[in-house]
């Protein structure tokens, strides 16, 4: 039986095939896992996937779960504690906007009801699909994470520039942004 075809990124672990082939892409739809997602997003900036993927465990650990009512009230002693936990990406920057995004999706909910209402809202609740045919027609950002990215910095979101907010959107599922020749592009949009 032949070896499925997939995106040609995914391709530099075991890891990474089976974040490929399981969740990236995958519309999403819990708002703790949003959340999550979106600190582990912005903790990727400047640096490979990989390197989240395998810290992810520890990043669940050291947040207590992405409970973000937890999160939301963590004191400069936990910051302290994160800030010292080998386990996880330890930037000043990224540890700050996980807390202050706590707070900011908190906020999001009471006004939308939910953080995937208002996540979904941008798209009338459907994936854009792109069907891209080459990785260099994969984009960076675009109209969409644009905007997004500058109605959540008003809301008081950090480290949500527009190329995080599009691969944040590429990761759960608001944009399928996986090759036509890639076994995930058809499962997901049938």
């Amino acid at each position: 039986m032949a070896e499925k075809q997939r995106c040609p990124w995914c391709e530099t672990s075991d890891k990474m095939r089976e974040y490929h082939d399981t969740f990236w892409g995958t519309p999403l739809h819990d708002d703790q896992e949003l959340y999550a997602k979106l600190v582990l997003d912005l903790n990727q900036a400047g640096l490979s996937w990989n390197t989240i993927l395998n810290k992810m465990d520890n990043f669940y650990a050291a947040f207590d779960g992405f409970e973000m009512a937890k999160v939301a009230n963590y004191t400069e002693k936990d910051r302290e504690r994160l800030l010292h936990d080998a386990g996880i990406i330890r930037n000043r920057l990224k540890v700050n906007a996980a807390i202050v995004n706590a707070q900011a999706v908190l906020d999001v909910q009471q006004e939308f009801g939910s953080f995937d209402a208002y996540l979904w809202g941008f798209v009338e609740g459907k994936p854009i699909v792109h069907g891209n045919k080459s990785e260099k027609d994969i984009k960076a950002s675009d109209e969409l994470s644009d905007r997004v990215s500058k109605d959540m910095k008003k809301r008081g979101f950090k480290f949500v520039g527009t190329t995080i907010i599009y691969a944040y959107f590429q990761a759960i599922g608001i944009i399928n942004d996986h090759l036509t020749s890639c076994f995930r592009y058809q499962e997901l949009v049938d």
